[in-house]
C-alpha cells in the first residue's frame, strides 16, 4: 500500500522517513511552567522531535458532579481543585510557545474539546493530536477537520470500527494513527505490538505507536520489528512525583536510551546495496585468500 508521509511542522513522517519523537508531558509538569521546561529541556537534548501538552475546558470536559467529587491535592480537595490546578492557560501557553522555539523543538497539543480547539488555533499548531478517549467525539473531529491542520490519531480503547469511522471523518486532513493501549501503566502481554501491522495494511497513512507501558524496549521493538513511524510516549522527571500519569512515563535516562537505540537502527539498517566499503579494502588485502581453483 503506498503511504504519503506527512509534513509535520517542517518535517516528514513517512515509512522511509526517521522516526518522529514525540515527548508527552500531558499534565506531568503538576501544574508547573517551571517542570514544564525542564522536560522540554530534557525532550531536546536526547534528541526528540516535539513534545506535546494536553488543553481541557475542564466545566465542559468534565460534569459538575464529577468536578464536586473529593480529592486531595496540593490544589485543593475537590476533583475540580486538582484539574484546575493542573490546566494552563493563554500565559502560560505563551511562555511554552516563546521557550520552544527559542530552544529549538516543536510542541504541540491534544484538546478535549472543541473550545480547546479555539484556544490553541492562536497559536497556530503545526498539527492537532487526538487522544484515544476523544477518537469517538464527532464535534471534535469536525471542529479540527475544519482547520485543515494536520493529525495525528491515537487508537486505544477503541475498535476497529471506531477507527474506521475516525479515520473517514478525518479523510481532509493529513493522517498519522497511532496504534495505543490505554492503560497506565500497560502490560507486556497485551501491547500487541503486531497491530501495527494491522494498521499498516488497513489505511494508506503513517502508522505509529504511542506506549505507556514502564520500559524502553516495546517502545524500540515496534519501530525495529514492525515499522513505526512515529513513538510518543509520556515524559516525567521522576516516576515517584504525584500524578495520574506519571508511573507510566519515561524519565530522563529512559528518554535518552530510547531515542539513541531508535535512531541507532535507522544509522544501522543502511540501504541493502550490498558493497564493498574503503574501510574493508586493508583487510581484504591482507587477509582475502585465493583458491587453487580445484572444484
Amino acid at each position: 500500500m503506498t503511504v504519503t508521509p506527512v509534513n509535520i511542522g517542517g518535517k516528514l513522517i513517512g515509512p522511509d522517513e526517521p522516526c518522529y519523537i514525540i515527548g508527552e508531558i500531558g499534565i506531568n509538569h503538576n501544574g508547573s511552567l517551571e517542570t514544564a521546561k525542564k522536560l522540554i529541556d530534557h525532550a531536546l537534548k536526547c534528541g526528540f522531535s516535539a513534545v506535546k501538552f494536553q488543553k481541557r475546558t475542564v466545566d465542559v470536559v468534565y460534569t459538575p458532579e464529577e468536578l464536586a467529587k473529593p480529592r486531595e491535592s496540593v490544589f485543593g480537595t475537590t476533583n475540580g481543585d486538582l484539574k484546575r490546578g493542573l490546566e494552563f492557560g493563554k500565559d502560560e501557553f505563551r511562555e511554552i510557545d516563546a521557550y520552544c522555539k527559542e530552544k529549538g523543538i516543536e510542541w504541540m497539543c491534544s484538546p478535549w474539546d472543541e473550545a480547546s480547539v479555539d484556544f490553541l488555533e492562536e497559536f497556530n499548531p503545526i498539527c492537532y493530536k487526538i487522544a484515544s478517549a476523544c477518537l469517538t467525539d464527532s464535534g471534535l473531529l469536525g471542529k479540527i477537520v475544519a482547520s485543515g491542520r494536520p493529525v495525528i490519531l491515537s487508537t486505544g480503547m477503541s475498535t476497529m470500527e471506531e477507527i474506521d469511522k475516525a479515520v473517514e471523518s478525518l479523510k481532509g486532513n493529513p493522517l498519522v494513527i497511532l496504534h495505543s493501549i490505554s492503560t497506565y501503566p500497560a502490560k507486556h502481554e497485551e501491547l500487541n505490538l503486531a497491530v501495527i501491522r494491522t494498521l499498516r495494511k488497513r489505511y494508506p497513512h503513517p502508522i505509529g505507536y504511542s506506549g505507556h507501558e514502564v520500559d524502553v524496549i516495546p517502545s524500540v521493538m515496534a519501530v525495529v520489528g514492525f515499522g513505526a513511524c512515529v513513538v510518543e510516549r509520556h515524559i516525567t522527571l521522576d516516576r515517584a512525583m504525584w500524578g495520574s500519569d506519571q508511573a507510566a512515563s519515561l524519565e530522563p535516562r529512559g528518554m535518552e536510551m530510547m531515542a539513541k537505540y531508535i535512531r541507532t537502527w535507522r544509522e544501522v539498517s543502511g540501504d541493502g546495496v550490498k558493497r564493498v566499503y574503503e574501510t574493508e579494502l586493508p583487510i581484504r588485502t591482507k587477509l582475502r585468500r585465493v583458491g587453487s581453483g580445484v572444484n
